[in-house]
């Protein structure tokens, strides 16, 4: 459950509370598994405030455009562009991994 959730999307705010809703029992059972296993770590918030920033010049077309596809999501434009770009770096991860084996 914690594995899909890794890459899982949602189309709005409704649509995430509905799956934390009908995922609960599961997501309880990963975590108390992780706990066991040890490998529970540090909270949202903490890594967060550890991470570092960057800024990053984008043409105004593409800044509408993604606000444009977020509004439709239910997400910040911000929180959007840092998931299409985790995804594209992820996706060019798995090419570079295929192509080197």
């Amino acid at each position: 459950m914690l594995e899909e959730l890794k890459t899982k999307t949602f189309a709005n705010e409704a649509e995430e509370a509905a799956w934390w809703q009908s995922n609960e029992d599961g997501l309880l059972e990963d975590f108390k598994k992780a706990e066991k296993e040890g490998r529970l770590g540090i909270g949202t918030a903490l890594k967060r405030a550890a991470l570092p920033s960057t800024t990053i010049r984008l043409d105004p077309d593409d800044i509408a455009k993604a606000r444009v596809q977020a509004a439709e999501r239910g997400l910040r434009y911000q929180t959007y562009l840092k998931m299409i770009i985790r995804e594209a770096l992820r996706n060019a991860e798995s090419s570079r991994k295929s192509a080197n084996s």
